[in-house]
């Protein structure tokens, strides 16, 4: 049996150019019920109503229900009846930006081969939840395709970029604007050639990185191994199933953000002792505005309506030492989050929340003020070349030290299981 290539083109289902604008919708786990239920109202070809179905059933119900699967497979197959949604006749590439602002970055839809997942050839940084996984599998079995796609980081391929380039001098097939303005645009790459030419070009890669979706793509690992052992010998080795919905960019066109820290105690320490606490470790220094970080090992500190911008003055560990350790997420917990405000577990402490950084510091001043939360931490975001090389030494970033802008949308493009 022929093994798949690294990237294979797929028989994709997407918008017709008409209805692009109406189907587009936020990543699934964006956005929680009751905002996907407020989010698609006057809004019947949205693609919340397959991503998000609890909006179609009577609040309250349970978001994991077999009522949800059921009704998101009913709408995905109505949009396809209705012709708003098409499928390919053969199994292409497309070209997907994204364009926030200023930034714009410009990468390829694909078929990730699940076998160079399993064989961490796409490598991962991050721990899975097996409930999420499992949402993830009862949404794919029902529906019959991988709705939401995987964010995959590679590094730079002159030959793909010299076919990306030539395409998006063509006509797109449809330009929308989703949430908070970003544009996506999506080009047909149905070229033979061309084709051939990525599918090449990335057979030729070593590795490539998730930088976001691990769900996705440990539940499409999954039902590949559901869907062999339920077809037996008609297996072959080749069908989309045996792929899984990715959208990949060079690392040199992402934007990570920072993720920041709101923590709702201090561990039993009045302020003052805390940062007394602190000053052990850090430099500690009050400032008149924001104290957002602008370089590695800086790190602001929102306490008591202040500012304080910190600086560790103890040895941290390097790059050579351990390439988890040497995050500043890692230094914030060990020195600070662990050895002071007895948080050990990120995964499972409820005295921790985090803000995306795309929010602004103006979020953490607002989760503080309220009352609701004690202090806050805003940190430098990590790089791509920090994530690589966690995933390079097969190790796990901490929870939430990488947040993606501007997010893929939901509906751009589907892979079908068969």
């Amino acid at each position: 049996m022929k093994k798949l290539p690294l990237f294979n083109p797929i028989y994709g289902i997407r918008p017709a150019e008409s209805k692009a604008q109406e189907i587009i919708a936020p990543p699934y786990d964006v956005l929680n019920s009751a905002e996907a239920r407020e989010f698609a109202k006057d809004k019947p070809l949205s693609f919340l109503h397959v991503s998000k179905a609890e909006i179609d059933l009577p609040e309250g119900a349970d978001v994991y229900s077999e009522a949800v699967y059921e009704k998101a497979a009913e709408n995905f197959r109505k949009m396809l009846d209705a012709g708003v949604l098409i499928r390919e006749k053969k199994p292409i590439f497309y070209v997907y930006r994204l364009q926030m602002g200023e930034h714009v970055q410009t990468g390829l839809v694909v078929g990730a081969c699940v076998d160079d997942y399993d064989a961490n050839r796409i490598r991962k940084h991050e721990f899975t939840r097996p409930v999420k996984e499992d949402d993830r599998i009862n949404q794919i079995k029902h529906v019959k395709a991988q709705t939401g796609p995987g964010l995959i980081a590679y590094k730079q391929i002159p030959e793909v970029d010299a076919v990306i380039k030539r395409t998006v001098k063509n006509p797109p097939e449809f330009s929308a604007t989703g949430q908070g303005g970003v544009i996506h645009t999506l080009w047909l790459l149905d070229n033979d050639a061309d084709i051939k030419t990525i599918a090449d070009a990335f057979e030729k890669q070593k590795a490539v990185y998730i930088a976001d979706g691990h769900h996705r793509s440990a539940a499409a690992s999954r039902v590949k191994k559901m869907m062999v052992a339920e077809r037996g010998a008609a297996h072959k080795g080749d069908e989309p199933y045996n792929t899984y919905l990715a959208v990949a960019y060079p690392v040199n066109e992402m934007k990570i953000w920072d993720y920041n820290r709101v923590v709702k105690d201090l561990n039993g320490l009045a302020p003052e002792k805390f940062i007394e606490e602190l000053k052990k470790s850090f430099e500690v220094k009050e400032m008149t505005g924001q104290a957002k970080p602008a370089a590695r090992r800086e790190f602001g500190l929102y306490l008591g309506g202040q500012w304080r911008l910190m600086k560790p003055i103890v040895k941290t560990p390097s790059k050579e030492d351990d390439p988890v350790k040497t995050l500043d997420v890692s230094v914030l917990s060990d020195l600070v989050l662990d050895k002071i405000l007895g948080i050990k577990d990120l995964r499972k402490s409820d005295r921790v929340d985090f803000v995306g950084g795309i929010r602004g510091l103006a979020e953490l001043e607002k989760r503080v003020n309220s009352g609701e939360m004690k202090a806050a931490f805003a940190l430098y975001p990590p790089s791509l070349d920090e994530l690589i090389a966690v995933a390079d030494d097969n190790q796990v970033m901490p929870p939430k030290s990488t947040w993606f802008e501007p997010k893929l949308a939901d509906g751009v493009v589907s892979n079908p299981l068969l």
